[in-house]
């Protein structure tokens, strides 16, 4: 039976936060303690019954933890990493939930003191808001976990963090930390590098005193959403996954230019098959 005396999480946000009310609601801990940066955050967590326990200070809240789940943004983890591997206590499972692995994957297990069992780990779950008061139990019901174990990762660990993210409900798939990377560039980093950008291009435009921004609809707002992310964490992504996600750009702009010529051409037949090709795809999605 999955069970933890002590978890601790470190970035209590929207993912670490929901995954601590999973933790909570099945009561798979006896206790959870909640680390970052901001205070402001932590107190929210406590007092949302989310941790038990909190502390600005990773190295110290990691102390006999038997499970620690990394959630802070990616470009945070080697610095967190580096001062909480010495305090954790030999056996205990480290994992994360970041949407980027290859070469953080590698980084994190050079780092990682011998003992401490490193299990990386991607749920494709999330919300356009972010922070712990958008955290709910349900956020990984039948959405999918990746889990990008290596050649040294722990058989027992590996299965540990299986067992945590079916608890939570999430259907689990393993995959290769570089596949991983490329396959994510296109379908969720270029997404949100595409939305960022046109937010940014209508802002920017104006119809005499009024923005353009100010005319849109549900479909602008709909394929728009997710630029109300986290800057911060979406930044961090961008750099960490910069060659694949430049090639998807890439391939973004090669599908516009086809159109652009399609449309200057006048060539409505040739418009009308890229939009069905893709009205299909996108109906074909569940």
């Amino acid at each position: 039976m999955l069970h933890f005396n002590k978890v601790t999480i470190i970035g209590v946000g929207l993912i670490g936060g929901s995954l601590a009310r999973v933790i909570k609601a099945q009561k798979l801990a006896a206790e959870i303690h909640g680390a970052g940066r901001s205070r402001e955050t932590l107190e929210q967590a406590l007092k949302l019954g989310v941790i038990d326990h909190m502390g600005q200070s990773a190295a110290d809240a990691v102390e006999n933890a038997d499970l620690v789940v990394l959630a802070p943004p990616v470009g945070a983890f080697e610095q967190i990493v580096g001062e909480i591997g010495p305090r954790m206590k030999p056996g205990a499972v480290l994992t994360d939930v970041g949407s980027v692995k290859g070469g953080l994957v590698k980084m994190i297990e050079h780092i990682l003191p011998p003992g401490v069992h490193y299990v990386p780990g991607h749920p494709i779950a999330g919300k356009e808001k972010s922070g712990v008061s958008e955290s709910t139990e349900s956020l990984f019901r039948g959405a999918r976990c990746i889990l990008t174990p290596t050649d040294r990762t722990d058989p027992k660990a590996l299965e540990t963090v299986r067992s945590l993210w079916t608890a939570a409900g999430a259907q689990v798939v393993t995959m290769d930390a570089d596949v991983h990377d490329h396959v994510f560039a296109a379908v969720s980093h270029l997404p949100h590098v595409a939305a960022y950008a046109m937010v940014c291009t209508v802002a920017e435009m104006n119809a005499g005193p009024e923005s353009y921004i100010s005319f849109t609809g549900a479909g602008f707002r709909d394929f728009t959403r997710i630029a109300a992310s986290s800057p911060e964490m979406w930044k961090d992504i961008c750099l960490m996954n910069s060659a694949n996600l430049v090639e998807m750009i890439e391939r973004y702009q090669f599908s516009l230019n086809r159109l652009k010529k399609a449309i200057q051409r006048g060539e409505g037949v040739k418009i009308e098959k890229i939009f069905t090709l893709a009205s299909d795809v996108r109906r074909g999605l569940k």
